[in-house]
């Protein structure tokens, strides 16, 4: 494909069937958005937002009610067959069967997309996922984390140049994300667009391009990384001051203003309308001397909570 977005979502909708008189459940309304081709793209959101729904019918396993989805420049539709082999899903759960070796499961699901015998990279991608000294050990025995390890060579054993992680560290220890992030990374390096979404939003910002939020079925933020982590105005200075301090310095400049400690304050101020020296004069204006100053500028947990429960009060 030419350097055209990876995937290509307009105007998606999902309506499940509903019971009697009642309409069922509106599970995507009117989504779109792309995916540029070779990035790290994050599709964030919380749980019963759509995000499954929406990387299911990708996946092929559920029948969008109406709009078009695009992977790799095949529609999902008119060329279904293209397009599901131009994808690689890893879901939340951990599916194979435990009987047979991580080598034959691979082998396996290479024969499930046609994939030639000559052509099958059955023993690279173990190497690639770091399981090649796991290669005839039953599924079973493996650990938590080699089992996702194994899921992910699984999705790519038809070469996919798309990837997409539903919840890959839902569940496991801090060395394990740890793991299956360096791993990503290797994957996007040589060449795979990856989508993955996730609750871990300090990894989302560390690791993503770009980033989607959804909720309720709608995308309420569609932006690269920074500017969506630039979207927070909030800024909070914390401040120790040189003598106890009972009731917070009050101004109209502060957006909230608290004691956190017998002489240390937090300020939270709007950094579109002030700049941390400018807290700091009124600060000192009000009789006090800073003996020390630290500052937290927003992240993308801000910006999600903003987002989301702008979302709700508007719905």
């Amino acid at each position: 494909m030419d350097n055209g977005p990876a995937i290509v979502i307009r105007e998606l909708t999902k309506r499940y069937a509903g019971s009697g008189r009642e309409p069922g459940k509106l599970a995507l309304d009117h989504v779109s958005f792309e995916v540029p081709q070779g990035q790290i793209f994050g599709l964030l959101g919380p749980n019963g937002a759509g995000k499954s729904t929406l990387i299911n019918i990708l996946a092929g396993m559920v029948m969008k009610t109406s709009g078009t989805a695009c992977v790799w420049g095949f529609d999902i539709s008119r060329d279904a067959r293209n397009a599901k082999r131009a994808i690689g899903i890893v879901p939340q759960e951990i599916v194979f069967d435990p009987f047979f070796t991580p080598f034959e499961v691979l082998e396996n699901q290479a024969g499930f997309y046609g994939v030639p015998k000559a052509e099958r990279r059955s023993d690279a991608l173990l190497r690639a996922v770091h399981l090649a000294d796991k290669r005839d050990a039953y599924a079973r025995t493996l650990s938590g984390g080699m089992k996702r390890r194994l899921l992910v060579a699984k999705a790519m054993v038809h070469s996919p140049p798309v990837l997409v992680l539903d919840e890959p560290t839902a569940g496991v220890d801090v060395e394990l994300r740890r793991q299956l992030w360096e791993l990503v990374v290797e994957l996007n390096q040589a060449g795979v667009t990856v989508v993955l979404t996730t609750h871990y939003l300090e990894e989302a910002e560390q690791l993503c391009d770009r980033i989607a939020i959804i909720n309720h079925g709608r995308v309420i933020a569609d932006k690269p990384t920074r500017e969506l982590v630039d979207m927070a105005r909030e800024k909070i200075v914390a401040l120790t001051l040189d003598r106890a301090i009972t009731v917070p310095p009050a101004n109209p400049a502060f957006l909230k203003a608290e004691v956190t400690g017998e002489r240390t304050v937090e300020i939270t101020y709007d950094k579109d309308r002030a700049n941390a020296g400018e807290i700091l004069a009124l600060v000192q204006g009000q009789g006090y001397a800073i003996v020390d100053v630290t500052t937290r500028e927003a992240d993308l947990e801000d910006v999600f909570v903003s987002l989301t429960s702008n979302a709700r009060q508007a719905a």
